[in-house]
């Protein structure tokens, strides 16, 4: 790994390229994911976002599944359920399933936003925008249902007459982790309230880093699974055989991330010669100098030192890279060697 202080873990959107189907772009994750397991990384986790047309990682659990049945050792999770989309019932059967099939390698990150666009959410929670909006409003105790729902002893309700039990899974032996994401510091203030672990999105947001893993750690309430506060936090990473080389990987997500970020149509994401062919005006490249200059982007020297910077920088033992290196034509559609060969170089 980069030292024996730092921790290395995956975040896997599972990225359509122009020259892939869904299935293409799953066995190329599937791939993405044994290296990462024979390199070592602590845990490879799946995102939740919908109706994107570069972007295949729509169901965690059953991304999950298929991930940890192709590994051994590697720990698998979401990076993450995005929970106002969902029953609690139904993440808490899912994850307890999973974890009893692979015991002790299972995560459920948590997170919530929805993810999506406003009409798949509409669809997603049955045709009802008061639903959405009441499933956020809950989300602290939908958290804690998932929490308790997964345990061996479960709940009992009241109905009618008389009390039920009610459990995620007939007999678990153990318990998945579950950690709470975000982007802001209303997660980081739950987490610490319910004594949870906690990741910051830096691969996406950037900004308040410092200030939501400060306000983590200084207001932490311990609980009986975790007692000291636990975090890490995610970087977008290309990483070549030279810098100029890592650049040119890189263009094809940072093409990607200012459509999303000014509202321009989404795409499958171009091959590198196919965003090198894309004339970009002086704002948008601007805009992406200043995007990637937040990454982890160079030759394998550098971005070991960036990323020993970054753990430095926050505090943090372990760091999960968001491996976004393009693809160059004529690569093996199902096939992702760049983005192996990033997850290579940084593990040395």
């Amino acid at each position: 790994m980069t030292a024996p202080s730092v921790d290395l873990s995956v975040l896997d959107l599972v990225p359509v390229r122009s020259d892939q189907t869904t299935g293409d772009a799953i066995a190329a994750s599937r791939g993405l994911a044994r290296v990462a397991d024979e390199l070592g990384y602590r845990r490879y986790w799946v995102a939740e976002h919908h109706n994107m047309p570069a972007v295949a990682a729509t169901n965690p659990p059953v991304l999950i599944a298929m991930l940890a049945a192709a590994t051994s050792r590697i720990r698998v999770g979401s990076g993450g359920v995005m929970l106002p989309n969902h029953a609690p019932l139904v993440v808490a059967e899912q994850f307890a399933l999973l974890e009893a099939a692979f015991p002790g390698r299972i995560d459920l990150g948590i997170g919530r936003a929805p993810g999506t666009d406003p009409l798949t959410r509409y669809v997603l929670r049955g045709g009802s925008a008061e639903s959405a909006d009441d499933a956020v409003t809950k989300f602290p105790d939908y958290v804690e249902d998932i929490r308790t729902l997964m345990t061996s002893d479960g709940v009992e309700l009241q109905v009618g007459p008389r009390r039920q039990p009610l459990r995620a899974t007939p007999s678990a032996r153990s318990v998945a982790d579950i950690w709470l994401l975000g982007s802001s510091d209303y997660s980081a203030r739950l987490a610490a309230e319910k004594g949870l672990p906690y990741v910051f999105a830096h691969h996406f947001s950037g900004e308040g880093t410092g200030v939501a893993l400060d306000l983590y750690r200084s207001s932490y309430q311990p609980s009986p699974e975790y007692p000291e506060p636990r975090t890490f936090l995610t970087v977008n990473a290309v990483v070549a055989e030279t810098e100029e080389e890592a650049r040119r990987q890189a263009l094809p997500n940072v093409q990607q991330m200012i459509a999303l970020r000014t509202g321009a149509p989404l795409h499958p994401q171009r091959l590198v010669e196919e965003a090198e062919s894309v004339e970009m005006s002086a704002d948008q490249q601007a805009f992406g100098r200043a995007m990637a200059g937040r990454w982890v982007v160079g030759d394998a020297e550098q971005a070991r030192q960036q990323l020993q910077d970054l753990a430095a920088t926050y505090g943090v033992d372990e760091v999960m890279v968001h491996p976004v290196a393009g693809a160059h034509a004529g690569t093996d559609a199902q096939s992702s060697p760049n983005r192996e060969t990033t997850l290579r170089l940084l593990a040395g």
